[in-house]
């Protein structure tokens, strides 16, 4: 009794010295604080749910409102059903927001060398971009980068997975997009919720970027919207187009890079942006002519640095080697996303053997 007392009491005073540690932890460290923050954001996204059923359903809904959320049901269904994604709870909520922009996320890189800064998080290990809900934390940590030498790019994100770990709501950034986006950007998540390998981003996002985009087309073909379908088609379109233009100037920037040793800082990043250069103009005269999607004028203004081309590269890296899958399994995307689930976790399985 005495010992079992004495147990007790031990492993109530060890309960009590790890509160304090994760007190500490989230006080006072900077990525407790940051945990922190997004926790409390996290929260307040949760607790504004509502049913997106009862909201299309309801007749004081706003039409436009009423008709984006039932698309986000249809594509949802559209990924149970024809993908066989894992789509549980997921966007069956709808949170509205008081800002325009969901996050900030900051990338960096070095700028003689393709090499992204990571930043290690807790469960889900090292990542090469962190998302902020403090707009104003986002700018400082992009300006103290900076300072420190990195190239760096900060962009707002309408939308985030949480992989599985909570049902995730539709949130009012990501229903303000157009339709193609709309449903492109429900598949992208779900595609992560489904299957995610850890410490493998830029393949996490660029199979996402593959299923949300052939996805879209195969939605919208199958609803019978031709409109819809030919602006789907388009975007993958610019997808593939892009993604090419972007491996070919890292393949490059790569190339010069092995020329020239490690400790020749200066010499390299001179001879990178005389890479930038020439590639700026191949993406004015051969690129943008060609893109379906994108504004007038953002060839000219989308800036080129290694953190730029590293960001972009996550999202689009060998978009090709997933389109290859899809022509092999007969355009039927479910097969095509079967097959590259297999084929990495077979590979993984042979690597770890």
């Amino acid at each position: 009794m005495y010992l079992r007392t004495q147990w007790r009491r031990l492993l109530k005073q060890l309960g009590a010295v790890s509160a304090l540690l994760l007190v500490a932890f989230l006080g006072l460290t900077p990525m407790g604080c940051y945990l922190s923050r997004a926790a409390y954001e996290e929260a307040r996204i949760l607790a504004r749910r509502q049913p997106i059923p009862r909201l299309v359903a309801r007749e004081s809904t706003e039409p436009a409102l009423r008709a984006k959320l039932a698309l986000v049901l249809e594509a949802r269904q559209f990924a149970a059903d024809s993908l066989r994604l894992k789509v549980e709870e997921s966007f069956t909520t709808f949170s509205p927001l008081d800002r325009d922009t969901l996050v900030l996320v900051v990338s960096a890189a070095y700028p003689d060398r393709l090499e992204r800064k990571t930043w290690w998080f807790p469960v889900v290990g090292r990542f090469p971009y962190k998302g902020f809900f403090d707009f104003s934390e986002a700018r400082r940590t992009a300006e103290a980068l900076s300072a420190e030498g990195y190239d760096v790019t900060v962009g707002p994100a309408s939308a985030f997975s949480t992989l599985g770990w909570f049902n995730d709501p539709l949130v009012s950034t990501t229903v303000k997009a157009d339709s193609v986006t709309l449903v492109n950007t429900v598949l992208h998540e779900l595609l992560h919720t489904t299957f995610f390998a850890k410490g493998q981003v830029s393949f996490n996002e660029s199979f996402a970027t593959f299923v949300g985009g052939r996805g879209a087309e195969h939605f919208f073909r199958a609803r019978g919207d031709s409109a819809l379908l030919r602006r789907a088609q388009d975007e993958w379109h610019d997808d593939l187009l892009l993604g090419a233009f972007w491996e070919r100037t890292a393949q490059e920037i790569d190339s010069v890079f092995s020329m020239l040793p490690d400790s020749a800082r200066t010499p390299r990043i001179a001879a990178r942006d005389t890479v930038y250069t020439r590639a700026r103009r191949r993406l004015v005269d051969s690129v943008g002519p060609q893109l379906r999607t994108y504004p007038a004028g953002w060839v000219e203004r989308v800036p080129l640095n290694n953190a730029v081309l590293m960001s972009r590269r996550v999202y689009a890296e060998r978009l090709d080697r997933f389109d290859s899958v899809y022509t092999a399994s007969g355009g039927n995307i479910r097969e095509a996303i079967r097959r590259v689930i297999a084929a990495h976790r077979d590979s993984v399985s042979r690597r770890d053997r």
